[in-house]
């Protein structure tokens, strides 16, 4: 049965603007999963967007923006806070405008506004915008929707007292107004200014208002980086869109491109094929562009939300180990603590366990507290704690995980925060704290420093298959050496948990040869 488009007028679209979210009641018989067991719903946002606003494609002036796999999977999934990492070209920038314009012209007393990197950027983007407006019904334009002012980035509607305006990052964007609906576009590219302009455009936001930060790649560090890494903390839903879903990231094979088969692909292309159904001509489509692009090509055209970060400076350890190790990965058996802490090899009785502890202030927008537990024998990584909490309570959560592990020695950096942890450590009493020369806890110095990275990274090149936390292995993707030679997180990523388990080989390697005494009891926990 097929839909049938209402004539465009006032009172229809003030009962758009009242059912923008319900879903229509004859769907198109063209749905896909947007995810396994759920079926794209069309609702009358969509709808509208499909049946009225036209775009520029890259074949024809003026079409119907028909909405494809990328732009339904995010209207699917969108909450009121979302992030979204994609790769190049697959529409997400298009299909936010259309969402927010159909608002603002559909209720009353809305501003959408649209913040990009640079202004050159806002009016091509605003070309968009405006086209959607161009193209409605001349008696709306004239009349229900007439403008009082446009220009080049901004329309106002005083009928309805809605307005839709784009603008820069580095021009004070959304000071002293109240925004419903807030689009921040590749927010990587946003500069030095651009995480003063977020602060001030968030707190612009309505508390029912939604906002989306959109961008692709570049570097792992900087605002949007630390943005996607903090999602879960800060309660963004992200969202990951690699190339593959936009239809045209293929190659039509021809005389200057032959036609590639299966039993032609690489190792890589056929893992790459065989996790996401990827047919021949996408295949091809990607050798031409990771041959035109080369380095670039994994930042410009995603395919997993890791690796599309590439890390400014020299990583200091073997990017192929970390890459192998992200790919052995298994889900850890235990989550406590709303994913705080991991639990991947239970205590065995019997054996004998390090933790490292890398202990900080206990703000939510400083670093994180880690602790790393190794199984002393083997190194194998066990277990991880990873949050923010203030020095006592990470005493206690450390003396928890010792007990559990065998009375584990239990190696704290002493060096700022560690010493109120320490501190702490004594009044639990806690029988097995490392000490250096009489003294509790490990000290990381400018001599002690480079030799734990090093012998860190060894153990990556020698057993990968050891390291098994994914924060852990994208911290160590973006540990770099500066050009003074220090060396340490790239700018706008962590390196808390790299610490905490170098502390623990470092230990575990002081450690070796050494019998342990059996820890006397200690009852400070019930």
């Amino acid at each position: 049965m097929a839909f049938v488009t209402p004539e465009l007028t006032p009172e229809r679209l003030q009962w758009l603007g009242e059912h923008l979210d319900k879903a229509r009641e004859v769907q198109p018989d063209d749905r896909e999963e947007v995810e396994p067991g759920k079926l794209w719903h069309l609702t009358e946002r969509d709808g509208f967007i499909e049946d009225v606003l036209k775009i520029r494609t890259k074949t024809v002036s003026r079409a119907f923006l028909l909405l494809n796999p990328t732009q339904r999977k995010y209207s699917s999934s969108c909450t009121k806070r979302n992030v979204v990492l994609k790769a190049r070209q697959v529409g997400i920038t298009t299909y936010i405008a259309a969402r927010f314009f159909t608002q603002t012209i559909t209720q009353g007393g809305i501003l959408s506004m649209q913040v990009t990197q640079s202004r050159e950027s806002a009016e091509d983007i605003f070309r968009i915008v405006r086209r959607f407006w161009e193209n409605l019904p001349e008696n709306l334009r004239k009349g229900y929707l007439r403008t009082s002012h446009r220009n080049a980035r901004q329309m106002v509607f005083p009928d309805i007292d809605s307005e839709y305006c784009l603008s820069s990052a580095g021009e004070n964007a959304g000071r002293g107004r109240t925004i419903q609906n807030l689009h921040c576009s590749e927010v990587s590219r946003w500069g030095r200014e651009g995480g003063e302009a977020l602060v001030s455009l968030r707190s612009a936001v309505v508390p029912a208002g939604e906002i989306v930060l959109e961008s692709t790649a570049n570097g792992a560090g900087g605002l949007f980086y630390e943005e996607w890494q903090r999602a879960d903390d800060t309660g963004y839903q992200r969202h990951f869109f690699p190339w593959w879903l936009d239809p045209a990231y293929a190659v039509d094979p021809g005389a200057n491109f032959p036609p590639l088969t299966e039993d032609e692909f690489t190792e890589e292309e056929k893992i790459l094929a065989g996790l996401h159904g990827l047919k021949p001509e996408q295949i091809a489509w990607r050798r031409k562009q990771w041959a035109s692009l080369r380095g670039l090509a994994v930042q410009e055209f995603a395919e997993d939300a890791i690796s599309c970060f590439l890390a400014s400076g020299e990583c200091v350890f073997d990017l192929p180990m970390v890459q192998r190790a992200l790919g052995g990965l298994t889900e850890p058996l235990e989550i406590r603590d709303n994913g705080r802490e991991l639990i991947w090899l239970p205590v065995i009785a019997g054996r004998e366990y390090v933790i490292g502890a890398d202990p900080a202030g206990g703000g939510i927008d400083g670093d994180y507290s880690c602790a790393e537990i190794i199984d002393r024998d083997l190194g194998t990584q066990c277990a991880e704690y990873h949050g923010h909490c203030p020095p006592q309570e990470f005493a206690r959560r450390l003396v928890e995980l010792g007990k559990e592990y065998n009375t584990a020695l239990l190696a704290v950096e002493r060096n700022n925060h560690g010493a109120a942890v320490l501190a702490w450590l004594r009044i639990e009493g806690y029988p097995e704290v490392y000490q250096q020369n009489n003294v509790d806890g490990w000290l990381t110095s400018a001599v002690s420093r480079p030799a734990m990275i090093a012998n860190l990274g060894s153990v990556l090149a020698l057993e990968p298959g050891l390291f098994r936390s994914e924060i852990l292995l994208n911290e160590l993707r973006t540990f770099v050496r500066f050009a003074n030679g220090n060396t340490g997180a790239a700018a706008g990523t962590h390196d808390d948990c790299v610490i905490a388990l170098a502390i623990a080989w470092a230990v575990r390697k002081e450690e070796a040869g050494r019998v342990r005494k059996p820890p006397p009891e200690f009852s400070s926990l019930p």
